[in-house]
């Protein structure tokens, strides 16, 4: 009889232990981040992606054991958690309807051209067909990004990666450029943030102002809306047989 056991089976007989362990490395990282000043490049989910993959890889798990044994209910949690953006915006609704068509605008050419630029540097590249499609929904909610990526021939397991790290990129990036552009407007901030980096970017955006961060849950929730109408349009037309 082989009695030898893989090295994470006394870990995945324990009830939701990997989203006990995710939500665990979160709390450290935003600890660290904390004790870092709130400094962007100490950013939470980085830090979290980071451990969760090395125990992962560490103790020999495959993916699909994380999501059975509890990592997938993160992604269940999502949706609840996004409903919460709506207290800030209904703060600030005022200030969002004075600004709805600066604002439409601004999302549809931000969107645009996130979609256009991560599509036309990864074709320099030479990526494969699979990519393009995927990376073209870099800057829209993963659980969206997941869903196009599939209608339009995409990964949705790429797809969402390059989502994740589009927030991360943008979280830890966005003060930093929009300091540089000289961008002091909070709702222009916010919703720079929003349509690029999405739900990581609005909840960066919450921690420094409270419109910015109803301006980003708006970007973020029209950029979604209207890449998820018009991008399988386009692609269909473009590679109509």
């Amino acid at each position: 009889m082989n009695l030898t056991l893989p090295p994470y089976s006394a870990f995945a007989t324990l009830p939701l232990i990997w989203l006990i362990a995710t939500i665990g490395a979160f709390q450290l990282g935003s600890w660290l981040n904390r004790r870092g000043g709130g400094m962007p490049i100490i950013n939470p989910v980085l830090i979290a992606i980071t451990l969760i993959i090395s125990v992962l890889l560490a103790l020999e798990v495959d993916y699909a054991t994380y999501l059975k044994d509890g990592g997938g209910l993160i992604g269940a949690i999502l949706g609840p958690a996004t409903v919460a953006l709506a207290v800030p915006l209904y703060n600030n609704a005022r200030l969002v309807r004075r600004a709805m068509l600066p604002l439409i605008c601004g999302v549809i050419v931000g969107g645009a051209v996130a979609a256009a630029s991560a599509f036309a540097l990864a074709w320099l590249l030479d990526a494969p067909d699979v990519v393009l499609r995927s990376i073209v929904m870099k800057s829209v909610t993963a659980p969206i990004a997941i869903g196009v990526a599939e209608q339009i021939g995409g990964l949705a397991s790429l797809a969402a990666a390059f989502a994740v790290l589009t927030g991360v990129a943008g979280t830890v990036l966005s003060t930093w450029l929009l300091g540089l552009a000289g961008v002091q407007s909070w709702p222009a901030q916010g919703l720079a943030a929003g349509v690029t980096a999405h739900g990581q970017g609005t909840a960066r955006m919450l921690t420094l102002n409270e419109t910015a961060g109803a301006f980003s849950s708006v970007g973020m929730g029209l950029n979604a809306m209207l890449t998820a109408i018009w991008l399988p349009a386009l692609i269909a037309t473009l590679y109509r047989p």
